[in-house]
């Protein structure tokens, strides 16, 4: 019984869309900083908003995932920023997108990972 269930998981699987992740992700970002000027008294909002939505916009499509959602936004000043994943996974199903947008006052980076979750 367990090969045949195994099989039915093979044929029914879903690959993470890096793309779609992406688009999602950016509009999350327009919709809650786009427009606004750093402000480091918001930034505590502006990510825990960004993650949420991010997260709440990819469980609404439904897919069999396990969703993990960062964010980290930084004052424009000069200094460099440098942001590094590595996931050991299933590279058939699993993935990840990171999304890097910026206004002339701020940088905001935002990855995403998406683990396959049997059916």
């Amino acid at each position: 019984m367990v090969p045949r269930l195994i099989n039915l998981f093979v044929i029914l699987q879903v690959v993470f869309n890096a793309d779609e992740a992406s688009i999602s992700v950016k509009e999350c970002i327009e919709g809650v900083i786009g427009g606004t000027d750093y402000n480091q008294n918001k930034v505590n909002q502006w990510t825990a908003s960004i993650v949420e939505h991010s997260l709440t916009h990819l469980v609404k499509q439904g897919r069999p995932f396990k969703y993990i959602v960062n964010c980290a936004i930084m004052q424009k000043s000069g200094a460099g920023l440098h942001t590094a994943n590595s996931c050991y996974w299933d590279t058939t199903t699993d993935g990840s997108s990171t999304v890097r947008w910026e206004n002339r006052t701020m940088y905001c980076v935002v990855s995403v990972f998406a683990v396959a979750v049997p059916l």
